[in-house]
């Protein structure tokens, strides 16, 4: 099992499904973040999150549909073509993303990958390159048990509704949650 510490440690098995969440650089201030070591790292990340789905401050890249569908359509990608990990959910929000996958390789390159092409791309996108997208540390806990699993999941789909994005999971474009109204013989809406 691989540990690395920074300012969270970073316990990732082989094998496990991982609920990992990263989000922009600057999203999150520095002078908000809590003391290394206080809380728990489950505390941070609780708190973290809920900082995140509430703000409207900082940067919020995710919002921009184009910047959203390259961030999704790469965490797709990742699992159904590279066959880099199960993806078992997943969520981009405007200033940050959930995922839930079972990585075949090592995570920690997993991360460097996703969170290295979806930069380059990102910042070309928003005419900002040669700076940083991501923030270089992400949160992530390994799965015990099947319940947890569909928790997370729940969680990571419902994240769109609690942030105050969507209505319903269903709703939220850049999610596993989402269904196309077409596909699903619905009349998609006219842009007016």
């Amino acid at each position: 099992m691989a540990y690395t510490r920074r300012r969270l440690p970073h316990w990732l098995p082989e094998g496990k499904v991982l609920f990992i969440t990263w989000h922009l650089h600057g999203s999150l201030p520095k002078c908000r973040y809590p003391a290394p070591g206080h809380p728990s790292a489950g505390q941070a990340f609780v708190w973290m999150d809920r900082y995140l789905d509430a703000t409207r401050e900082g940067p919020m890249w995710l919002g921009r549909p184009d910047v959203a569908h390259l961030v999704s359509r790469d965490i797709i990608n990742g699992a159904d073509n590279d066959r880099l990990y199960e993806l078992l959910a997943w969520v981009v929000i405007s200033n940050h993303v959930h995922v839930l996958i079972r990585p075949f390789i090592d995570a920690r390159e997993l991360m460097r990958r996703i969170k290295g092409r979806t930069a380059r791309s990102a910042n070309l996108l928003i005419s900002q390159t040669g700076r940083p997208f991501w923030q270089a540390e992400s949160y992530d806990r390994w799965m015990r048990s099947a319940d947890e699993i569909r928790r997370v999941a729940r969680y990571i789909e419902n994240n769109p509704v609690t942030a105050g994005l969507a209505a319903r999971p269903q709703n939220h474009r850049w999610s596993s949650a989402w269904v196309d109204p077409a596909a699903a013989g619905a009349k998609a809406p006219v842009a007016g």
